[in-house]
């Protein structure tokens, strides 16, 4: 009786983890840009400037995402009990 439940459980982790990964790697990506414009020589507070809303992109980028992730994760738990 455990087996449906780790099912389950393993399918929303699966997609929460493969959601966080991407959600650092686009901040990662943000980080060595803003780095990359410090070393070069730019202003701190603009490049200060460009993280955050490079930062806020990503967030709102990884937010459209999530109704299809959650219709993603509703599919395949509903294929389980089938």
């Amino acid at each position: 009786c455990h087996a449906p439940l780790a099912q389950a459980q393993a399918i929303v982790t699966a997609e929460l983890e493969q959601f966080q990964d991407r959600l650092s790697r686009c901040t990662l990506h943000c980080n060595d840009k803003a780095k990359d414009a410090l070393e070069a020589g730019d202003a701190e507070a603009r490049v200060r400037g460009q993280l955050d809303a490079c930062l806020a992109t990503c967030g709102d980028d990884h937010l459209r995402l999530v109704p299809a992730m959650a219709k993603k994760m509703k599919d395949s738990l509903a294929a389980l009990q089938q």
